[in-house]
């Protein structure tokens, strides 16, 4: 009975995918509730048939692209990956994703060379609060933890309630998991009382400053509740911090970057120390946030025994992933479209934009739905003031624009309406049209959508552009 229910899930998945990528569509949230609803012990089923393991990659920024770079250099391993590239999160995408490994893909069950199957391996990015449900499914060899900040707190709630889910998720951990986790985040640190874990931070102190940011969430020992001593802080709350009350204190980072050289959207230049040695090189992916995400990755690849020359192979060819620093070419202008989703992440594309030499053409669209977090008060958290005096263009669009635009203002970085300078819009189209228009051709635009104006953004620029549809993208990596 339950290899019937199995096998009519896996039919009645495959079909949906096909349904909705007829119709322009991804295809991984109702295939996966299909999946789920028909074999409620699908995604058990199914990771038994990795037969590498998984690992889940999770936090609250930067997991989109971690989980990119470990299954980069999973694959340069030798690994088949199965991995949710389009960024379902939820269950319902993990369950969907699983659709390869239960026969939707032939390279799953074709042997290679040697007459045995390639070893398959599962690199999950997942949600914040699915993952203590997702641990028990899964069974998962490692779990990295990227960092930890405020963010959707009517869905969510405090950092704390996501701290607390996630230490009950890593009690239900086999014992020999391994975890992965920030030595520069304090919430994320005190993760690992009492296992074993590798921990990846910034040792390049030129990047700090004294003391702690006024929206830093952390500023409290998770040991015994004493207000934390910062020596300096990088972002937020992530630093080099220690408790005066009791002997927590941020450990010795496994990965460090030990020398970093931020040149705006470009990227920038890296020293990485790893166990096994030094890599340098430049990574084209933009802000220090970014830097943070390739040590998560080379620390969990360290976790999985990925061998040295795949990490670096991978390191080599370091892409952006879908709306987090991705580039395009629209109307003979160069579109730079980066996510901001909360204070921290907001704060720092407007610090890396604001890198760049000259004035800046920007659209900043603010969504206030589901996925985004109906509160939008984080705005007035973010540091909106580098962009004062720099903006040339500027779309100031979504559901929330005028909360937007009075932010902007209290920043000093609205221009003179007078002149003409800025816009106010509601719907993407209308306001990515807009913000098109008034860069000149050859120039470039940055634009900073929240998560539901990412995808609409995404769509409208990618079929003006020529591009392929983000999900399409996804299944071909």
């Amino acid at each position: 009975m339950t290899a019937l229910r199995t096998s009519a899930a896996r039919l009645a998945g495959e079909a949906s995918v096909r349904a909705l990528r007829r119709l322009g569509r991804g295809g991984t949230a109702l295939p996966g509730l299909l999946l789920q609803t028909i074999d409620p012990g699908w995604i058990q089923e199914a990771a038994g048939r990795l037969t590498a393991g998984s690992v889940i990659i999770t936090g609250t920024n930067g997991k989109t692209t971690t989980a990119r770079l470990v299954a980069a250099m999973a694959a340069k391993a030798g690994y088949l990956v199965v991995h949710n590239a389009a960024g379902s999160n939820l269950e319902r995408g993990i369950a969907a994703s699983l659709l390869s490994v239960m026969g939707a893909d032939p390279q799953f069950e074709s042997p290679d060379g040697r007459g045995t199957a390639p070893p398959v391996l599962g690199v999950f990015e997942v949600d914040e609060a699915s993952v203590p449900a997702l641990v028990q499914h899964l069974r998962p060899r490692v779990v990295a933890f990227t960092n930890l900040f405020r963010d959707q707190l009517d869905r969510y709630g405090e950092v704390d309630a996501v701290a607390g889910r996630w230490r009950a998720a890593i009690r239900a951990l086999d014992s020999q998991a391994l975890l992965v986790l920030s030595a520069d985040d304090p919430s994320v640190a005190g993760l690992g009382d009492g296992r074993e874990a590798l921990t990846f931070g910034l040792e390049e102190r030129n990047l700090g400053h004294p003391g702690l940011e006024h929206a830093a969430d952390a500023r409290w020992c998770p040991r015994c509740g004493g207000e934390l001593a910062y020596d300096w802080s990088f972002y937020g709350h992530l630093g080099h911090y220690r408790c005066p009350f009791c002997d927590f204190a941020r450990p010795t980072p496994t990965v460090a970057a030990e020398h970093v050289r931020l040149q705006g959207v470009s990227g920038s230049e890296l020293r990485l120390r790893a166990p096994w040695g030094i890599w340098e090189g430049l990574v084209p992916l933009p802000g220090l946030y970014n830097v943070m995400n390739v040590l998560a990755a080379v620390a969990t690849a360290q976790a999985l025994g990925i061998p040295e020359g795949a990490v670096r192979e991978a390191l080599a060819g370091v892409t952006a992933a879908f709306g987090r620093g991705e580039v395009l070419d629209v109307w003979s202008r160069r579109v730079h479209l980066m996510l901001v989703k909360n204070p921290v992440g907001l704060s720092e594309v407007v610090r890396t934009i604001a890198l760049e030499q000259g004035p800046l053409n920007v659209a900043i669209l603010l969504n206030d739905g589901i996925a985004d977090g109906r509160d939008v008060s984080w705005i007035w958290d973010a540091d909106l003031e580098p962009l004062a005096g720099r903006l040339h263009r500027l779309v100031v669009a979504g559901h929330r624009a005028e909360d937007l635009a009075l932010r902007l203002r209290a920043a000093g970085a609205l221009p003179d309406p007078e002149v003409g300078r800025w816009w106010l819009e509601h719907g993407a189209k209308a306001a990515l049209r807009r913000a098109l228009s008034v860069t000149p051709p050859g120039g470039r635009l940055f634009v900073l959508p929240t998560y539901t104006a990412l995808l609409q953004s995404r769509t409208l620029l990618a079929s003006w552009g020529g591009a392929q549809p983000f999900w399409a993208e996804a299944a071909a990596s």
